[in-house]
Formats: C-alpha cells, sequence, structure tokens
C-alpha cells in the first residue's frame, strides 16, 4: 500500500470507474444468518461474510484459505498456509483436511484471554464482537490514526484487564506471541508495514462490522505481506510494550 490516505479518485483527468458487477464478492457482503458459524478471528469471519471463504463458515479448506487470503489481503503463499495450518489444530478430528470457523472456539489453541475485541472464555461467549471489550481496546488509540507505540497500549491494557477480572486469567508463551501478533496484523493490513501507521477509522469498521473497509478507501497491500513484516511490527510493538512510562 502506497500510503495510508485514501487515494485520490482523479488520478487522471477523464479516467472511467470500472463497472464492478452485481454480487462481487467484495461488494456482496451480508452477515452470518441462521445455519452459519463465526470463529474469534475477526478476518476470516470478515472474508466468509464477504463470500470469498464459505459464507456458511465450514469445512473450509487449504485452498479455499489461502487463495481468500492471497486475493483480499496480498498475503504471501507460505503465511497463507501457515495461517490454514494453524486453524486446522483446532479441528478435533486429528485426520482433519479441513476446518470450520466455529473450531477456533476451542478455548487454548488459538482463541486466548485479553482479545481485543472479545470477552475471555471464562465469561462465556469468546467469540462473539463484545462492544465493551472493543470499546476498551480503541480508547488507546488516540487520533485519525494508530502507531505501534498505540497499538502497544492497547494491547497491554486488555491483557492487564483480562488479569485483574478474569480468576482464570492465563496466557501461555504461544499465545502471549499471538497477541503482539493480532496487534500487528491490522497495522500490516490496513496501514503502511514500513512505517506501522494505520487509519485508524479503517481498523475500527473492520472490527465492528467484519467487513473489509473498502467504502473508506481501503485498498489491499501493493506488496505482499510476509511473516518477516509481521515478526517486523509485533517486534516494535513489544519494544514499545517495554519502554518504561514516559520515554
Amino acid at each position: 500500500m502506497k500510503s495510508i490516505l485514501v487515494l485520490s479518485a482523479a488520478i487522471c483527468a477523464g479516467a472511467s470507474l470500472l463497472d464492478i458487477p452485481e454480487g462481487h464478492p467484495l461488494v456482496n457482503w451480508r452477515p452470518a444468518g441462521p445455519g452459519d458459524v463465526r470463529s474469534p478471528c475477526p478476518m476470516l469471519n470478515a472474508l466468509a461474510n464477504h463470500g470469498i471463504l464459505p459464507h456458511d463458515g465450514k469445512n473450509i479448506t487449504e485452498e479455499q484459505t489461502i487463495n481468500a487470503l492471497k486475493s483480499t489481503i496480498n498475503l504471501n503463499e507460505d503465511l497463507a498456509k501457515t495461517q490454514f495450518e494453524a486453524a486446522l489444530t483446532t479441528n478435533p478430528d486429528p485426520h482433519a483436511t479441513t476446518y470450520s470457523l466455529d473450531d477456533l472456539c476451542s478455548h487454548g489453541i488459538l482463541e486466548h484471554d485479553a482479545s481485543l475485541s472479545r470477552q475471555d472464555y471464562y465469561f462465556g461467549d469468546d467469540h462473539s464482537f463484545n462492544q465493551a471489550v472493543f470499546d476498551q481496546t480503541r480508547s488507546h488509540w488516540k487520533g485519525p490514526f494508530i502507531d505501534v507505540e498505540q497499538a502497544a497500549r492497547a494491547r497491554q491494557a486488555r491483557v492487564d484487564k483480562s488479569n485483574a477480572t478474569n480468576p482464570d486469567f492465563g496466557l501461555s508463551k504461544d499465545a502471549l506471541s499471538l497477541t503482539y501478533g493480532e496487534s500487528a496484523a491490522y497495522i500490516i493490513v490496513f496501514g503502511n508495514k514500513t512505517s506501522g501507521v494505520v487509519n485508524k477509522s479503517w481498523v475500527e469498521y473492520f472490527f465492528q462490522f467484519e467487513r473489509l473497509p473498502i467504502a473508506l478507501g481501503w485498498t489491499k497491500n501493493e506488496d505482499e505481506i510476509t511473516s518477516s513484516d509481521q515478526q517486523t511490527i509485533a517486534q516494535k510493538i513489544m519494544d514499545a510494550s517495554n519502554k518504561p512510562a514516559g520515554e
């Protein structure tokens, strides 16, 4: 993505807009309905809501996952495959070759305490968007853009809140790593993966509606997103979290 700013509509004088057909998956969005399943992961939910993954959220294949992540947010194929393999571990069938979104709700595999937008498993529903939880997260995002310092404060606040209120609170080493990676993800997918800055309105829209913020001007990153990109921003968030107050 060349910029976190909305691209100008008048790139060249007299240029005509493409005629987007009805039913195009990025336009044809609808939330989950009866019989559909969803997960604690807002991105996978959004892809299902757009119909890029199966709308019912069930029996998702490796090919479907990789194609969806590559075509929609330009994830590198290796990283997209890693995401599929991680999701597959949540299927209780050890011989499974597909996963369903509600498999990801199993506590302690990929789902974990201190989510940015979900309440902890201890309190009940750990997979649906929770406005109160998300309001705490976004209270640390000041101004129109989110940088790594604000992302770090929001992530740490959720960890502290869960630790203080959840008697069964726990984060394994892997889960703790996930919390940094998840905060990095919304920056590199919707923002500038080099500067580590993202348009706040796009991130809020994505979390609250589980819908890609195309209507607000977002376009997918022009360069492939790699595991190195995510690790770089995650490390910056970790470093910012470890800074003494006032620095």
